[in-house]
């Protein structure tokens, strides 16, 4: 039975290595959606309360945390990235390039 795109999102999020984040775009790019970014967000927000998957370390393509909202408290998903080694200020990852993991 093939898996489903949310199935496919989970997995791809698991594999995000420590210390390191990618974009929601780039996520369904590999998926072969590129239009469904928006589709990856929402299957993260889904799974806001499942803290085995790493969903702080995903991010939009200019870097910026807009995903800090579906966690608990105001500043988790940045906390939880700067504790990984990621550099973050206002709200936005210090040179993505460098942090970014493509799939």
């Amino acid at each position: 039975m093939e898996k489903t795109f949310h199935q496919k999102v989970i997995e791809v999020v698991q594999q995000i290595p420590y210390g390191k984040v990618t974009t929601y775009g780039t996520i369904a790019e590999f998926l072969g959606s590129k239009r469904s970014a928006r589709m990856v967000g929402w299957v993260l927000n889904s799974q806001k309360n499942n803290i085995n998957i790493p969903a702080h370390r995903v991010v939009n393509r200019k870097g910026l945390l807009t995903g800090k909202t579906h966690f608990q408290g105001i500043n988790l998903m940045q906390n939880l990235l700067e504790s990984e080694g990621v550099k973050v200020v206002d709200n936005q990852i210090v040179d993505l390039e460098k942090y970014l993991w493509k799939p």
